[in-house]
């Protein structure tokens, strides 16, 4: 007998071994089925006894954690340390996920309830000019919003963007140390400041109590360049250095080979960091009740006169309630929801743009 002939049956063996004895597939539901369920009995009697009805919360978190503990011993009998570990694990990851999706489906669930109700025709169609109690609507602080978020990022997009490439492929020394030094302060500074900085710079040359919806563009550029800086500088590092090798070796000069090779192998992530820095600063308002004021009517000049935006009008439905105070209340949660169907749709775009722009990798 060779060998090898002597090392098949035990390697044989040893797969069986690691194969041997398993959970059924279906059992580990049964298993949370029959978790809930006891908690849920446990918790009913609880709830009938104190008088305060079942703490979902409590029941829930009770019976993940009963769970946990059932399969981590189940599958430590029955399949070993190492399939149990893998299985705790597995349950813990998933509950956290879950954990963390209550908050997002629960604003979204709130939100979308309470703002359908005037989502109308007249509400995408007027303003509040004249408007007092019930009726008017947010076309003014939909263009606002637009027109501010637009010139912010006409703004801040080419700096960023350019401020990368050059730590990218160009910065070394203390020069491109000291930038990266104010890009990381830039990220921690608070949106007020920013407001308070474009507010005394237009105050230089125009005076106190200017307000205007370029100064809230200016206010939300320096919330958006260090983001779109940071986002872009690392998709670019991204790129391998073997494509701008070969692009060298065919003798294209270097910014060529940056405008033809490095910007289309990093589109994609580049245009996913400027609708982030875009979500950040769109739904902004202490910037924007310093910079661009509030108004009831529709203002299409960025440079003359004040204009509103979806945040400051939520803002100022629900601080300023009038009679009746319900009319408010939905005016500003519809105009919530507004504000983060438009995000959606920016989202979307990118999407659609990454798609587009993203280098062909088929022959």
């Amino acid at each position: 007998m060779t060998i090898t002939e002597s090392a098949a049956p035990a390697r044989m063996a040893s797969g069986a071994q690691l194969r041997a004895g398993r959970l059924a597939g279906w059992f580990p539901w049964v298993l949370l089925g029959a978790s809930l369920a006891a908690l849920f009995a446990v918790f009913a009697i609880l709830g009938t006894a104190t008088g305060d009805g079942i703490n979902v919360a409590g029941w829930l978190v009770s019976a993940a954690l009963v769970y946990l503990a059932l399969i981590t011993v189940i599958s430590t009998i029955v399949e070993g340390s190492r399939k149990a570990v893998d299985r705790l694990v597995t349950g813990v990851v998933t509950s956290a996920f879950l954990i963390a999706m209550v908050p997002l489906v629960s604003v979204a669930w709130t939100v979308i309830a309470n703002g359908v109700a005037r989502f109308d025709a007249t509400f995408f169609s007027s303003s509040m000019r004249n408007v007092v109690g019930e009726g008017g609507g947010i076309v003014h602080a939909v263009w606002g919003t637009v027109l501010i978020t637009l010139a912010a990022a006409i703004i801040s997009i080419p700096i960023g963007l350019l401020t990368s490439i050059y730590l990218v492929e160009y910065g070394r020394g203390r020069l491109a140390q000291a930038i990266t030094f104010l890009v990381d302060v830039m990220t921690g500074i608070p949106s007020i400041v920013a407001g308070l900085f474009a507010y005394a710079l237009f105050a230089l040359f125009f005076g106190p109590g200017i307000r205007m919806g370029i100064m809230g563009a200016v206010a939300l550029a320096v919330l958006m360049i260090p983001v779109v800086v940071r986002s872009s500088e690392e998709m670019l590092r991204l790129v391998p250095n073997e494509l701008r090798e070969a692009s060298y070796a065919l003798g294209v000069p270097k910014w060529l080979t940056i405008v033809k090779v490095v910007l289309p192998t990093a589109i994609a992530g580049i245009t996913t960091g400027v609708m982030l820095s875009i979500s950040r600063v769109i739904g902004e308002t202490a910037p924007l009740l310093i910079t661009a004021g509030f108004t009831d009517s529709l203002n299409y000049n960025l440079f003359d006169g004040r204009m509103q935006t979806l945040p400051v009008f939520v803002y100022t439905q629900y601080a300023n309630q009038g009679i009746p105070p319900e009319a408010y209340w939905d005016r500003a949660w519809a105009a919530a929801l507004t504000l983060i169907l438009i995000v959606m749709l920016l989202n979307l775009v990118a999407r659609i743009v990454a798609k587009v722009f993203a280098p062909k990798t088929g022959r």
